[in-house]
């Protein structure tokens, strides 16, 4: 993730923090793996920005699910989504008739959408990512909200919370590659789709690399 192995006393002890979690919890580390960005370094998203992204993937996601064509018409001029979405997004919201593929893919949003709650104050706590999130309540914060009242009713957490889940979904990710790697059994029953999604988002969040939504990787 960040250039320097050793990174600053910040960084390091965030490093620390993850490992003594995972531990606890019985998901192997890698003591290799590098740090990650500090608060000085990562990018600060604006509140605003975060809760427009969240919208937009709740959104997809709902689509993802099975969500009726003359309702997607609706939310996305009653919600103002559209210069919002990426490119992607919006070429799904368009196509009447997507592929499965894509149709699970954009559901699986739900997970990164959760994420961005969880960083705008709507989600108490993201815990292991060893579960699918409540889909339903997730859903219910959209729709019981315009578009300005869930802007005004975000809570961007701090940057710092926000890098001590960067680091430690970043750990948790490599283990589940790790073992799949390995051809093991994913460790401490954690869920690979939620691992992955959650870590895209916290990815954007911080600005790693500096990579747009549709861009976002996900290293380990």
């Amino acid at each position: 993730m960040s250039a320097e192995n050793g990174g600053t006393a910040e960084a390091a002890n965030r490093k620390l923090r993850s490992e003594r979690i995972l531990r606890a919890e019985g998901v192997p580390s890698f003591a290799a793996l590098p740090v990650i960005e500090t608060a000085a370094e990562a990018q600060k998203r604006s509140k605003e920005e975060v809760a427009l992204r969240t919208l937009c993937l709740l959104f997809v996601a709902a689509k993802g699910e099975g969500l009726g064509e003359e309702l997607v018409e609706r939310l996305l001029e009653s919600y103002e989504l559209r210069p919002h979405l990426t490119p992607k997004e919006l070429a799904f919201v368009l196509d009447n008739s997507p592929s499965q593929h894509d149709r699970i893919q954009f559901t699986w949003r739900h997970e990164a959408a959760w994420t961005l709650l969880w960083a705008l104050g709507f989600v108490s706590q993201l815990g292991k990512p060893a579960q699918i999130c409540d889909v339903s309540f997730a859903a219910g914060t959209m729709a019981e909200r315009t578009t300005s009242q869930f802007i005004e009713d975000s809570k961007l957490r701090p940057i710092a919370d926000i890098l001590d889940q960067a680091d430690l979904i970043y750990r948790y990710h490599w283990a589940v590659r790790n073992a799949r790697m390995k051809g093991q059994q994913v460790p401490a029953a954690l869920e690979p789709g939620v691992t992955e999604e959650r870590h895209y988002a916290l990815n954007w969040l911080i600005g790693y690399n500096g990579q747009a939504w549709d861009c976002v990787t996900t290293d380990t």
